[in-house]
């Protein structure tokens, strides 16, 4: 039987990934931080390790006697006050896992990049900067021979989007009726449950020291609203923003946020990411990989069902 750390076992894509594995009938360790709410964990049957991705010996402890290691865990924000911290854990997390997979001889390594890391440097962001310069740990690795994939989920959807994520928040404010207009932009959604299967299917299938990105379908924000509006009968909004509007409101919340030390009702870096449509190519990791592309339609309505049940819709 196949044993698999998951670093990151807490959160949206990593939990879905465990999920999966136990769906295989696989050995599961999950990686977790001491204070990390372990809800989404309740009642299935994994082993802990507890350990922070800046505790270079506490990550050798959870890898060892791992076949397989799955490093989904990251800081991620999108407002950072203290980006060092973030740094900390997202590269230097990540270069403590590869050693620590390389010493205890770790069959395969796959990597969670994320489609914002792809390209030249982000101009702008601490999350896409950590996570740019993390992916070059993990191909500086794989370049030394280590069996390293990495994959580029772009913008996932489904249920148990406990924070929730970027793309989440956007569900859960259309459902509160806080989205009266939008932007012209777009991303690229994809089920998270196709998105945990694409990482399974990564250290199966995988060429080491490539990149696979882990998406589905193009929409712009617009066709999102209007899609949430066919599955919920709620009106999907009209008004279309020019960006310096909320540029302006994200200027005056992030300011606030750092005079009063709390968080930024928008973040300033979420807005800058708006101004481009992410959009991109999943082919590979279907051509390649066989990574299933199930309807977003579906995902959405199964995260709508989950925010709902779960009391973010108030």
């Amino acid at each position: 039987m196949t044993r698999a750390l998951v670093t990151g076992a807490t959160g949206f894509v990593g939990n879905h990934l465990v999920r999966v594995l136990l769906e295989r009938s696989e050995s599961v360790r999950c990686m977790v931080r001491d204070e990390s709410p372990r809800d989404l964990l309740d009642g299935l049957d994994v082993e802990l390790a507890v350990a922070d991705l800046r505790d270079a010996e506490a990550v050798a402890r959870a890898v060892d006697g791992c076949d397989v290691v799955y490093h989904c865990g990251a800081d991620y924000r999108l407002y950072v006050p203290d980006p060092d911290a973030m740094y900390a854990s997202n590269v230097g997390g990540t270069r403590h896992v590869l050693e620590a997979a390389a010493r205890h001889g770790v069959e395969r390594v796959v990597y969670t990049s994320t489609v914002g890391a792809l390209g030249p440097v982000p101009a702008k962001g601490h999350y896409k900067r950590s996570k740019h310069a993390a992916e070059q740990v993990a191909l500086e690795a794989a370049q030394r021979g280590q069996p390293v994939v990495i994959v580029n989920p772009s913008a996932p959807i489904g249920e148990r989007d406990i924070k929730p994520t970027a793309t989440g928040k956007i569900i859960v404010d259309f459902l509160r009726g806080k989205m009266p207009a939008y932007v012209d932009t777009g991303l690229n959604l994809v089920d998270v449950v196709d998105v945990a299967h694409g990482h399974v299917l990564a250290a199966e299938r995988g060429e080491i020291g490539e990149r696979y990105v882990l998406g589905n379908r193009n929409m712009t924000l617009r066709e999102i609203l209007e899609t949430l509006a066919e599955l919920t009968g709620r009106r999907a909004p009209r008004l279309r923003l020019p960006h310096w509007i909320p540029m302006t409101v994200a200027f005056c919340s992030t300011t606030w946020a750092r005079l009063t030390h709390s968080e930024p009702a928008v973040p300033i870096d979420a807005v800058r990411m708006s101004r481009q449509r992410m959009f991109f190519d999943a082919s590979r990791a279907v051509r390649e990989l066989g990574m299933p592309q199930s309807p977003v339609e579906g995902a959405m309505q199964r995260a709508i069902d989950w925010f709902e049940a779960n009391g973010y819709v108030r």
